[in-house]
């Protein structure tokens, strides 16, 4: 885990995200963006694959597109899901393969975030 992120930095992320998602949903009241939200989350579940596969689908395609945000949610969701450390770093290798070097600053992030996330299931047992 790095020295200087500060331990809540998921934590933060999550309160933001269902904060700004709830006030886009509530307040603007748009209905294609509603019916975007609602597209985004049936295309992760289960299907002709199921919906685990789907998060790890998910991880590669954010880190590629290298939305930092898009990754921490994946790697809560693949956390959750059960993936192991091994299974992760495989797909972050296919992500910096597919997308290159400049996936690298993101291959950090995602690290980082799989530190913190393991730091939190630990002080949660």
């Amino acid at each position: 885990m790095g020295e200087t992120t500060p331990p809540d930095r998921l934590a933060a992320f999550e309160a933001y995200r269902e904060r700004m998602n709830r006030r886009i949903l509530e307040e603007k009241n748009h209905l294609g963006t509603k019916r975007f939200f609602n597209l985004d989350s049936a295309a992760y579940r289960d299907g002709a694959l199921d919906a685990r596969t789907k998060e790890l689908l998910g991880l590669v395609a954010s880190m590629v597109l290298r939305c930092n945000d898009c990754v921490d949610y994946h790697l809560i969701r693949c956390v959750r899901a059960g993936f192991t450390d091994e299974e992760l770093d495989e797909a972050l290798h296919v992500a910096l393969v597919v997308g290159g070097s400049i996936v690298i600053p993101h291959l950090r992030h995602a690290v980082e975030t799989i530190d913190l996330l393991r730091a939190r299931e630990n002080t949660e047992d």
